[in-house]
């Protein structure tokens, strides 16, 4: 049998999947577990590195059985996972040191807010593409080799291996051999500089993140290692990596400039492609990799909301007003008009465009006659004026968005997307593949493999599934909006 298919690992913040496609990016089989969030603190988000690397090989022979496959038949594996959460490894024995710090996680936004004091941010800022924010890896790196009795001693001496979580998989899928990262992840280090492609040495003694810690900067389809045989019965290529916001990208067939995607998961990112211009924000946006292929960058402004499908979660394991995240709409559509309840969702602080880590949630315009109703509408409100924050600081930078590419797992909730639609005041396009992130893992190994093409090739696979459009008028639209900002001032730490 030709080896014409691809396996892609999706290894997110709430699941790890394996999803089997063919050479028409069509998905064949997939598996998925959930992954246990750790909460040592408030404010604080783990991960067992350990349990991630169990349940990325079980779904992937999960996978592998169910589409009726042997190894043999994959032409490669793409790998895709969440971005800027960090594990520090023994270069020895492979072992972490310490659980895996989350993106999520807040517990070094006191040093983040000393290194604005003293001054630090725009020469941040200007090499990496990022704001001081303890979203980013640099110093998630840095509090386990000051907190980890015997971390910092080992690093200085060579022996500490740092990786966001496709490097970490790498490293252990290919049995220690390979320590590489790709460049869009590397992009979220705060430790890169973005225009030359390489790591900042200024920004690793600024940081404390010896560079001898770092992996090989790497473009996201190439010859990146091999598996280990005795993983899925046979050596496999690993062809593509690629952070998961920038594979949704790919997945999305956002191949040129002025194209947005936004992704709805545990949180929500909006992604503007620039081409070959790395554009400063002037709205607080990010400027980071989209894609290196060939090692030609292409940039991208990117706005990050931090919870997105997490305020929904919290509705059904913390408020249990919920049993299923499915059930949110049938309880949402029974809101009393004009109910006039915000949610605020600033569980781990707020991102994009405010950038504020000390804000906290909060629920605002209760009254008396608030129920189960108005708080479900409120939550799913909330995510369609994060993303109209979103799309306002694009336009303000000079972005004319005449339509949002949606995907993730909220997608599938049609009024949402109306709702979405209506908020944002532009036309909503849903694909029939929604789930794009492993599909831009699967189309990135499959370039290498010579499944495609180009990346042209791919925009020929990308098809609607079904567009809303804007039905609001605008007044309405705004005087919403405009409460929602209201909110927003009101928990804001500054």
């Amino acid at each position: 049998m030709a080896a014409k298919h691809i396996l892609a690992i999706d290894q997110g913040t709430t699941s790890t999947r394996a999803i089997v496609f063919d050479s028409s990016g069509r998905p064949v089989a997939s598996a998925q577990k959930e992954l246990p969030q750790v909460f040592p603190r408030p404010g604080w988000v783990e991960h067992d590195p350990e349990e991630i690397w169990r349940a990325t090989v079980e779904v992937c022979r999960g996978a592998l059985a169910k589409a009726g496959l042997e190894a043999t038949a994959l032409a490669g594996i793409g790998i895709t996972n969440q971005r800027e959460t960090t594990v520090v490894w023994d270069r020895a024995t492979g072992k972490p040191v310490h659980n895996a710090i989350v993106w999520q996680d807040r517990r070094t936004s006191d040093v983040c807010a000393a290194l604005k004091r003293d001054g630090h941010e725009k020469t941040v800022t200007d090499r990496t593409g990022l704001l001081l924010d303890p979203y980013f890896s640099g110093t998630k790196i840095a509090w386990i080799l000051k907190n980890v009795a015997g971390a910092r001693a080992a690093a200085d001496k060579g022996a500490l291996a740092a990786g966001t979580i496709e490097s970490f998989l790498l490293w252990r899928l290919t049995g220690g051999k390979v320590h590489a990262s790709d460049a869009t992840n590397a992009s979220r280090t705060m430790l890169l500089d973005i225009r030359k492609g390489t790591w900042d040495s200024e920004l690793g003694r600024l940081l404390g993140v010896p560079q001898s810690m770092l992996p090989r900067v790497v473009d996201n389809a190439g010859a990146l290692g091999v598996t280990t045989a005795d993983i899925l019965g046979a050596p496999v290529p690993v062809l593509g990596m690629a952070g998961d916001q920038q594979a949704a990208t790919v997945g999305q067939a956002c191949i040129k400039p002025g194209m947005v995607k936004a992704t709805y998961g545990t949180g929500c990112f909006a992604i503007l492609n620039t081409g070959s211009l790395a554009v400063r924000s002037s709205h607080r946006l990010l400027t980071t990799i989209a894609y290196q292929l060939g090692g030609r960058r292409t940039y991208a402004l990117e706005g990050s909301i931090f919870i997105a499908g997490a305020a929904v979660q919290w509705l059904r394991d913390g408020l249990h007003l919920i049993k299923a995240s499915a059930d949110i709409e049938a309880v949402a559509e029974k809101a009393k008009p004009g109910h006039g309840v915000y949610m605020v969702p600033a569980f781990v602080g707020l991102g994009a465009p405010y950038w504020d880590a000390e804000a906290r949630g909060a629920l605002l315009g209760l009254t008396r006659d608030t129920g189960p109703a108005e708080i479900a509408a409120a939550t799913l409100d909330s995510v369609c004026y994060q993303t109209r924050d979103l799309v306002e600081a694009m336009r303000g930078d000079g972005a004319q968005i005449d339509e949002l590419r949606v995907d993730g797992g909220m997608v599938v909730n049609d009024p949402l997307m109306q709702r979405l639609a209506d908020t944002v005041g532009a036309p909503v396009e849903r694909p029939r593949v929604i789930e794009t992130t492993a599909l831009g893992a699967a189309f990135l190994a499959g370039l290498q493999a010579g499944l495609w093409p180009s990346l042209d090739a791919l925009s020929e696979t990308w098809s609607l599934d079904r567009a809303f459009k804007p039905a609001e008028p605008t007044p309405s639209r705004d005087r919403r909006y405009a409460g929602w900002q209201d909110a927003v001032r009101r928990v804001r730490s500054t």
